[in-house]
């Protein structure tokens, strides 16, 4: 026989201690496995914390979620976007720590100023559109802000929070989502040539590997002696540094097989010869002082904004422009699309990825070759020698 449970809102009282402050207790019913009713109680915390009984119901929402999962929809009171917020930080925040900060950032600077206290079941689609398109952002980031959302509330699916099918956000529009509000800064081969001149080892190696393989920095930043697999002229991404921390590679197209030409080769292997840390469990690109990755925010303002005024470069040059720079020449030489996508490691083109599958290893290397070609037509001979060794100290 079918038993319709009602929903439960528990109920709270302030209790006095004897010792020490007044703490909010919070009491609500469990159903045990012989399918009683047992009453229960737990502290929420301190008056300090939740000054009011108001502050106090409000940190209750998320665990009233979880108590009525299985509650009739119709018994349910719609909970605030907020508590979903809440469980969402508590049992869906995705490991990957950038991908977690930047959510963690925008629910914090976007989301709970104008979401925090709304009832879920009052939030429309217009009003999410309006707010979406005042906020002082690029389209890019608004799509950030929406997809999150979307996320939030498609757990809240699952969660039986709302129906199935019934995602405001689905409906919810960025204008100019595919759009840039400014170009992708790109060099000149003239202008990456001029760079080199005044960046020392190790930073002239990193940037050369950025060039010439298109890597993002933390990848670069990522990279160990070991994901070098010099006979086969190959290396694998697989691993990622952002802020001291190391994370999986960005996505699962990130990680790959990345061809490694023989002029690029062997500036590693020189760089290897007098780097302190050239073991295999090593970071290629070790700070000397700790043995561990450089910071990339160090690395763009010390090195690469620093050069970018003594060569008169526009601003906003960071490490991403070596990254939109190589797609550029790639272009330049003639790559296709598919080809190019690979070595981008994107995953976009879904309909050629789903009609041509993966580009052959050759096509991939004869790209990527005609791209170090220009980065070395006119700066060094590595087989000769030619290389600055007063700087690789």
């Amino acid at each position: 026989m079918f038993v319709r449970t009602r929903f439960q809102y528990g109920s709270l009282r302030l209790r006095k201690r004897e010792r020490g402050s007044d703490v909010w207790e919070f009491r609500y019913y469990e159903t045990n496995p012989e399918g009683k009713r047992v009453r229960r109680s737990m502290i929420l915390g301190e008056q300090a914390l939740y000054r009011t009984e108001a502050e106090a119901r409000k940190a209750t929402q998320a665990i009233l979620m979880q108590l009525n999962e299985e509650a009739p929809r119709a018994e349910m009171e719609a909970p605030t976007f907020g508590a979903l917020l809440d469980k969402y930080i508590e049992h869906e925040l995705p490991e990957r720590y950038s991908t977690r900060s930047s959510h963690l950032s925008n629910i914090r600077k976007h989301i709970r100023p104008r979401w925090n206290e709304q009832p879920v079941n009052k939030m429309k689609p217009m009003a999410m559109e309006l707010w979406l398109r005042d906020l002082p952002l690029a389209p890019k980031s608004k799509v950030h802000i929406r997809s999150l959302m979307h996320l939030v509330l498609k757990c809240a699916e699952r969660w039986g929070v709302i129906e199935i099918g019934k995602n405001p956000v689905t409906l919810v529009r960025v204008k100019n989502a595919s759009k840039r509000l400014k170009r992708p800064q790109i060099l000149e081969v003239a202008q990456f040539f001029e760079m080199l001149k005044h960046l020392a080892e190790p930073y002239r190696t990193m940037v050369m590997v950025a060039q010439c393989t298109g890597l993002r920095i933390s990848e670069i930043l990522g990279l160990q002696w070991g994901d070098f697999d010099f006979e086969a002229h190959t290396f694998m991404v697989q691993r990622s540094s952002v802020g001291g921390r190391i994370d999986a590679a960005k996505t699962e197209y990130s990680k790959d097989y990345v061809p490694l030409d023989l002029r690029l080769e062997e500036l590693l292997l020189r760089w290897r010869s007098f780097s302190t840390y050239s073991k295999d469990g090593d970071w290629v690109f070790a700070n000397p002082q700790t043995g561990k990755p450089y910071h990339q925010e160090s690395l763009k303002k010390r090195q690469l904004r620093r050069v970018a005024d003594i060569i008169g470069l526009p601003e906003g040059i960071g490490w991403h422009t070596f990254r939109h720079t190589y797609r550029s020449w790639l272009d330049e030489t003639g790559a296709p699309m598919k080809v190019q996508q690979e070595l981008m490691r994107h995953a976009s083109i879904q309909t050629t990825m789903n009609v041509y599958g993966r580009a052959m290893t050759d096509s991939k290397r004869k790209a990527n070759s005609q791209v170090v070609g220009l980065v070395f037509g006119e700066t060094l001979d590595v087989r000769k020698g030619d290389l600055n060794t007063t700087v690789l100290q």
